[in-house]
């Protein structure tokens, strides 16, 4: 039976750091689905659910197990409709752990057959946030070395439009 794992996230804007655990995730499992999810502690965003989906298309089209969906409810619920056998959750630092690990413990008590795995970040990654590349680039930083080249130009035109 074929090994699916969720790499869910707001991923408002995608970052090298999501990037490094989605192609991680994608040698250990047979299927990653990328999934675009709704947090309502996060309201005020920069880009669409679609557009996101459509700049994680372009910066994962090079890994052929890996797919991109976009979901609105429960995490442990889209798991169940598709048979998937694993969440993975990047972690940058120990603050993330309680919240993913709480997370964690939820999902499982919502579906028992979904594990979640943690996926620690590379040393080079882990001051690296969507929130953080939001305002650099609203000062005018240079957030070149933190997302795909891609769809650089892109979160460029969007975020210097909200200065």
């Amino acid at each position: 039976m074929k090994k699916i794992a969720v790499c869910p996230g707001s991923f408002d804007p995608v970052t090298l750091g999501h990037l490094d655990v989605i192609t991680r995730s994608s040698a250990l499992f047979d299927e990653v689905i990328v999934l675009v999810s709704f947090n309502p502690a996060k309201t005020n965003t920069s880009f669409t659910p679609e557009e996101r989906v459509d700049m994680l298309e372009r910066c994962t089209k090079h890994l052929p197990n890996v797919r991109i969906d976009s979901y609105s409810g429960l995490i442990a619920d889209y798991c169940a409709q598709n048979n998937v056998a694993a969440v993975v959750k990047g972690l940058r630092a120990v603050s993330d752990f309680e919240y993913e690990f709480q997370q964690a413990l939820i999902n499982r008590k919502l579906n028992e057959k979904t594990e979640t795995v943690f996926i620690t970040s590379l040393a080079d990654n882990t001051y690296i946030s969507s929130s953080v590349v939001k305002q650099l680039c609203s000062f005018g930083g240079d957030i070149s070395t933190f997302v795909p080249q891609e769809i650089l130009g892109e979160i460029l035109e969007r975020l210097s439009k909200k200065q």
